[in-house]
């Protein structure tokens, strides 16, 4: 059995060294999922034509050295539908995700750019809610909108407002967090319960007939990231688990690092709603996206001192360690379950929750 195990696993790992090539001939919401597909768009076709030591990491945000200062630059677009949901809306998620790219990144974000793509009889009305949405988000995070562009469409050539930010931070120290970093024998942290972002999005289109009390998890995570490296100087590595949720998380880990990732099913915080609804609609929370949530890989150590600096913080009130790392089967993330077995977590294949951010 063990042998037959062991071949499984050499042919899934001989099957991602090979060199990343888009079989399709048109993009499909699969290359926009977070998973494979997307990966394979990111390597075959943007990385081809832009490589470059600064992009290579594929880390949240670039990190650039601009005289003295050490800076983090990230860019995110967002198409959520709808624009409107339980707990935030297209504006606060554009601000409160470039925050969280740049603070996971280990930098204090400082200053965003704000881009609207606007269709042709969009109401005006919106626009001021999503405004006054993105004002508010970044006063709570502490950020200046200092630029921006606004675009206009003809009607039909957009689904009403697309909205594309760029944020600029300051990396203090002279440390780097990269998942690069990540070692055998590292605790795996997620900063509280996962998938309610995805889940809520799904359910405020009103496609299905599921009632849930859910509320997206959106939230700036800056706060939470400067107490947690205040706290522990063991963090390897930190990303905010949005498109592919957890799983792809993870599966990013083990392929840069080349590590092994074990997860205990029964410690991964997800809410009972969050279950219900996933099991209905046949995905798993693992995947599906958070926008208020982190990972984090810390030295095995240091582990219960990030959890305590994670838990005095309001948005990690519930954060728990949910796996380790290890040095045997490079590559590979594996599930603990309740069940008492093993199973891979593979990369998100398909979209099973398309235009979620």
């Amino acid at each position: 059995m063990i042998d037959r195990e062991r071949q499984v696993l050499d042919r899934i790992e001989r099957q991602r060294r090979r060199p990343a090539k888009v079989r399709e001939e048109r993009i499909t919401l699969s290359h926009g999922a977070g998973g494979k597909a997307t990966h394979t768009l990111i390597e075959a076709v943007f990385l081809n034509a832009f490589s470059n030591p600064l992009l290579a990491p594929l880390e949240d945000a670039a990190r650039l050295q601009v005289g003295d200062a050490r800076l983090a630059l990230t860019t995110d677009s967002y198409v959520v539908s709808p624009l409107f949901f339980p707990g935030g809306d297209i504006g606060d998620l554009a601000v409160n995700g470039t925050v969280n790219d740049l603070a996971v990144s280990g930098a204090t974000p400082l200053y965003l750019t704000c881009g609207f793509i606007l269709e042709e009889g969009f109401p005006i009305a919106d626009l001021t809610r999503i405004v006054a949405s993105m004002r508010a988000a970044a006063d709570r995070a502490g950020v200046m909108i200092v630029t921006g562009d606004t675009k206009v469409v003809q009607r039909g050539k957009a689904d009403g407002c697309y909205v594309n930010t760029a944020g600029v931070g300051i990396i203090e120290g002279s440390g780097s967090l990269g998942v690069s970093a990540v070692q055998p024998g590292d605790a795996i942290l997620v900063s509280g319960p996962i998938g309610e972002h995805g889940v809520t999005i799904m359910l405020a289109r009103g496609e299905l007939d599921i009632e849930a009390d859910l509320v997206s998890d959106t939230a700036p995570l800056n706060g939470l990231v400067a107490e947690l490296l205040a706290s522990c100087s063991g963090v390897h590595a930190m990303r905010d688990a949005t498109r592919g949720g957890v799983a792809t998380i993870l599966n990013e880990i083990a392929t840069d690092a080349q590590v092994s990732v074990i997860v205990d099913e029964n410690a991964i915080p997800v809410r009972p709603e969050v279950r219900g609804a996933s099991e209905l609609l046949g995905i798993d929370p693992l995947y599906v996206a958070c926008e208020g949530r982190l990972v984090a890989a810390v030295a095995a150590d240091q582990a219960s001192t990030a959890l305590a600096a994670m838990r005095a913080h309001p948005l990690g009130a519930q954060a728990a360690v949910i796996g380790r790392v290890e040095a045997d089967q490079p590559g590979m993330v594996l599930l603990n379950t309740a069940f008492g077995g093993t199973r891979i977590v593979d990369m998100l294949v398909g979209d099973p929750l398309p235009r979620i951010c």
